[in-house]
């Protein structure tokens, strides 16, 4: 086993890099020693390639450019004052292979200058971490030189299981252990006028009374209480809690011990841990309506939600997977009410989310394709709650699949394009142009068929009406509907059939494909598309707990 590296942090402020290359590698390493407050020199030929970024850091003053090549005098020539002119640190991006990096490496070490080289571990003095930082949080990885995209890796694991708003509490808590030093020492100060206090760790000298709960019996270390209870919650506290600790909590708990040798607990943990506990919106795709088609991510939400606000289409398999115990309103959206029932939910979730609650709002198909998804969003961002977001498969796509029409196929359908029937307040929106190897899903177009399919077939925009269409109701679900026809004919088809909804109408060569029959129009009933899924072995895929719980409470 290798004998680990030493891993220090060193404050950079001031200090020269040099950097020898011009690629986007040493682009790179010049914006790590800007970020660490240090003034990085480029050591490159007059005539070397500069990566844009690069060269937009040489225009505006932050790197300066040496235009030549290395010599052995640069590395005492152009460094600070103070230490005779040497480097801080080089950092040669060249590669382990170039010549320039074995000599720069060796006259570094016979310098004592630190030295990085790209690719070559056995070259360098000191190699980078792969960083995080949140504020004053830092945290590095390294996997010591044997390889840097795991480095990453590991990095962003740890990243993504710490608490948002981590680094402010740090800034919070350092600035609270700083101001309780400062307030100890003023006070000794004032009785001792010529003691000298030394700062230091608040676990320095620590006796093995530390551990032990801080009571107001304890009259011997009343004067200590205070940092004693700061190391206590950073190292024993849940991270989250930490992070819900605010300036005011900061301010109740110095009051506290200011006015009062034996302070009540300084917080109410429980109240604390409430805050981590506010509202949270999430929104939603169900799918085209069969609840095999739910995503993970929605399941879980629809388990754990505490209150849902469902859209009318949502099919009722779906909406049977909602535990008993939550809170659900059904969109009631209807022609010349759709603007005020969407204010109406909107009110219900924002309601939801202020009293902590868990707000699900459940779309059929995608929450972003014709949903007013985004919309949401934005109204939800801006009464301060970020919403999660989970797609959904849109039925734009899955319909036609189970109508066994493909979208696109080659030498018939190269593009797909997916329109609305329907414009802002019932207005008709403009169909698009016919083109041979186009596919055309138009959602939310049934009820105004008539209308659009004689937009389509105007000299304008040029449709054929033999064109081949179908259309397509309950994708998905038992009852599903499939009309095959083509333009010429299909008002008079649903016309005659009747309609399903909700459906779509898809228009294009795509849809003779698979099926070329002759008659003006077909009916086909029923969805057997998962039939031989659900006949394949395999594990059952479990539910929460308290799904399983709520379905067996008797009712």
């Amino acid at each position: 086993m290798s004998t680990p590296a030493l891993l220090i942090a060193l404050n950079c402020k001031d200090q020269v890099h040099l950097i020898i290359g011009s690629n986007p590698l040493a682009g790179a390493r010049c914006s790590k020693s800007i970020e660490v407050g240090a003034n990085p020199k480029l050591i490159a030929p007059a005539d070397a390639t500069l990566h844009y970024g690069l060269q937009k850091r040489i225009e505006e003053g932050q790197v300066e450019w040496l235009k030549k090549e290395f010599e052995d005098e640069d590395l005492r020539t152009y460094g600070r004052d103070e230490i005779e002119g040497y480097a801080d640190a080089v950092f040669v991006t060249l590669g382990a292979t170039h010549a320039l990096s074995q000599r720069i490496s060796t006259l570094c070490r016979k310098t004592r200058v630190p030295v990085n080289v790209a690719d070559a571990p056995s070259l360098c003095t000191f190699s980078l971490l792969s960083t995080y930082n949140d504020g004053p949080l830092q945290v590095g990885t390294t996997t010591s030189g044997k390889g840097c995209k795991l480095a990453s890796r590991i990095r962003r694991e740890i990243a993504a299981s710490l608490p948002r708003g981590l680094g402010a509490a740090v800034e919070r808590l350092g600035s609270m252990r700083r101001r309780i030093w400062e307030e100890d020492y003023a006070a000794e100060l004032s009785r001792h006028p010529s003691l000298e206090v030394e700062v230091g760790e608040e676990d320095s000298g620590q006796s093995a009374a530390f551990n032990q709960l801080v009571t107001s019996t304890d009259a011997e270390v009343v004067k200590q209480r205070r940092i004693r209870w700061l190391a206590q919650i950073c190292e024993y506290w849940p991270l989250q809690r930490l992070v819900n600790v605010t300036e005011h909590d900061i301010d109740a708990v110095l009051r506290s011990y200011a006015t009062n040798a034996h302070p009540p607990g300084p917080i109410d943990m429980q109240a604390l841990d409430a805050r981590h506990r506010r509202g949270k919106i999430i929104l939603a795709g169900s799918g085209p309506g069969n609840p095999d088609l739910l995503t993970m991510a929605c399941r879980k939400a629809i388990a754990s939600a505490d209150l849902i606000l469902a859209d009318k289409l949502v099919p009722a398999p779906v909406m049977e997977l909602i535990p008993r115990r939550a809170e659900v309103h059904i969109a009631r959206k209807f022609p010349g009410n759709a603007d005020r029932a969407q204010e109406e939910l909107l009110g219900l979730g924002l309601q939801g989310l202020r009293q902590g609650r868990i707000v699900l709002r459940l779309k059929q198909g995608d929450p972003y394709l014709y949903g007013r998804g985004a919309e949401e969003y934005d109204f939800f961002r801006s009464h301060g709650y970020e919403a999660a977001v989970i797609p959904g498969i849109t039925s734009a796509l899955s319909a036609p699949l189970f109508a066994s029409i493909p979208a696109t196929h080659r030498a018939v359908a190269d593009e797909v394009l997916v329109c609305t029937g329907t414009g802002r307040k019932g207005a008709a929106p403009d169909p698009p142009a016919y083109v041979a190897t186009r596919t055309v899903v138009f959602l939310m177009a049934l009820h105004r068929l008539g209308d659009l399919v004689a937009s389509l077939l105007q000299d304008v925009k040029k449709w054929p009406a033999s064109t081949p269409c179908a259309v397509i109701e309950r994708a998905s679900c038992p009852d599903q509907r499939v009309v095959r026809t083509t333009l010429e004919y299909v008002c008079a088809a649903v016309e005659e059939e009747g309609s399903r909804p909700p459906g779509l109408l898809v228009v294009g060569q795509a849809c003779k494909v698979l099926w070329n029959g002759q008659q003006r129009w077909v009916v086909e009933d029923g969805f057997k598309g998962l039939d031989d899924v659900d006949g394949l072995p395999g594990e059952q895929v479990p539910l929460p707990l308290e799904v399983y719980e709520d379905l067996a409470t008797p009712g």
